[in-house]
């Protein structure tokens, strides 16, 4: 069986740091490398840099057992985990993906490489990212072989290994959620299953490269669609003046309908972004991905027509903007939708806005550029004639009724 004495993770974000902790913590010697010196530095002071359950005590503990250690420098080691950003360029249709993080990571990696390497590409990304990454390698490392060269005698063995986590659940998905693993070859799967083997739990399903790409990709689009018809149908029921939440309880009242909740459009790095991966590389063929996913970019907007006509009947509109985040009970602001909702109200001055977001310290910049503050919740709640829940916070949720029965209320996620 491979020995994996000492790997290095390559991004410490959302996903590099938990896993680089949890490797750490089954003993295997884990660098850290990350191009910001304010993460490399808060790591090894034994704090991560970002909210996440049971994080803390965890990086604490393996930084000061000398497993887990932060570097702005790429190190040798046995195996190389890539986990970093792959966003998009532009925005809708126009929008286009950025594997260019992908790219340098392996620029930077390709002089550490050395015979035996093992290098995985976890970022989620269009199908053919990881041959790019390999062929960059094999660019930079003519002296080694690579798999799509020598096939199962490379000397470097290359597989995507995607990750498939929740926020706010981060450490316990890492170690037993099911992981698919795909490789650019047979030898380079299985060695790849073999180091998954120190810290997975949940099965491990072994494929090529290119099926695991889109086999992540298609996780989130399936989640977008269906979120899509739940919005959509809050759309129809809006204008028919049938309530959306009650609606659907009488529909998945039916043994196999289990419609999902709408909202006011859909966030996160992954159910927001992925399925355009998709459409960017299959634009004839992913007709209905693309149609959900202008369906769930769009929603912002109806929320903001909705404020704007709530607001049009007050002398003085005071609107309580309730959440930030992208889903409920974390810190995690990427393509939320709640934060585009409130940066266009401020942008076309609705009323006076009052942003609650308990789960943050400061504003992002987009809005504190606008000179929006955040508020107490019970303030807010208490000057506001308006309301607008965003983001359903379990501390949203115990709100006195008596408080809100004089105000307008918007819902976007029929918490209330």
């Amino acid at each position: 069986m491979d020995s994996f004495s000492r790997i290095a993770v390559m991004g410490l974000g959302y996903i590099g740091l938990p896993t680089a902790a949890v490797f750490a913590e089954n003993g295997v010697e884990v660098i850290g490398i990350d191009i910001v010196p304010h993460v490399v530095e808060t790591i090894n002071a034994g704090r991560p840099h970002f909210g996440e359950p049971n994080l803390d005590a965890l990086v604490r503990r393996v930084v000061e057992a000398g497993k887990l250690r932060a570097t702005l420098e790429i190190e040798p080691a046995d195996a190389f985990i890539v986990a970093v950003p792959t966003p998009l360029h532009g925005h809708g249709e126009c929008a286009t993906p950025d594997i260019s993080y992908i790219e340098n990571a392996a620029r930077a990696l390709a002089p550490a490489l050395r015979p035996g390497n093992l290098v995985i590409l976890e970022s989620t990304s269009p199908v053919g990212t990881t041959e790019r990454m390999a062929a960059i390698l094999a660019e930079m490392r003519p002296d080694l072989s690579f798999p799509q060269q020598k096939g199962e005698l490379a000397q470097i063995q290359v597989a995507h290994c995607p990750e498939r986590v929740l926020p706010g659940s981060i450490l316990e998905e890492v170690v037993n959620n099911p992981r698919v693993i795909g490789g650019m070859s047979r030898k380079c799967a299985q060695r790849a299953l073999s180091l998954y083997k120190i810290v997975a739990r949940g099965e491990c399903r072994v494929t090529n490269a290119r099926t695991a790409e889109l086999a992540k990709l298609t996780e989130n689009a399936y989640r977008d669609v269906n979120i899509a018809f739940a919005n959509e149908l809050s759309l129809i029921c809006d204008k028919l003046r049938i309530n959306i939440w009650d609606m659907l309880a009488m529909a998945n009242l039916h043994p196999r309908v289990q419609i999902l909740s709408p909202g006011p459009g859909v966030g996160g790095h992954c159910i927001a972004v992925d399925p355009w991966f998709i459409v960017a590389t299959n634009p004839n063929e992913a007709k209905l991905i693309r149609t959900a996913r202008l369906i769930n970019d769009s929603k912002p907007d109806f929320v903001i027509a909705k404020v704007r006509e709530r607001a049009a009947a007050l002398k003085r509109p005071v609107i309580a903007c309730l959440g930030l985040a992208y889903k409920k009970d974390v810190d995690d602001l990427r393509e939320s939708p709640a934060v585009e909702i409130v940066r266009k109200l401020a942008l076309e001055a609705v009323g006076e806005l009052l942003v609650v977001e308990p789960y943050i310290g400061r504003l992002p910049p987009e809005l504190d550029e606008l000179g929006l503050a955040l508020h107490d919740f019970d303030e807010a709640l208490e000057r506001a004639n308006l309301v607008l829940l965003l983001v359903d916070h379990m501390s949203f949720l115990q709100v006195d009724r008596d408080v809100l029965k004089d105000k307008f209320v918007i819902d976007t996620r029929g918490a209330w």
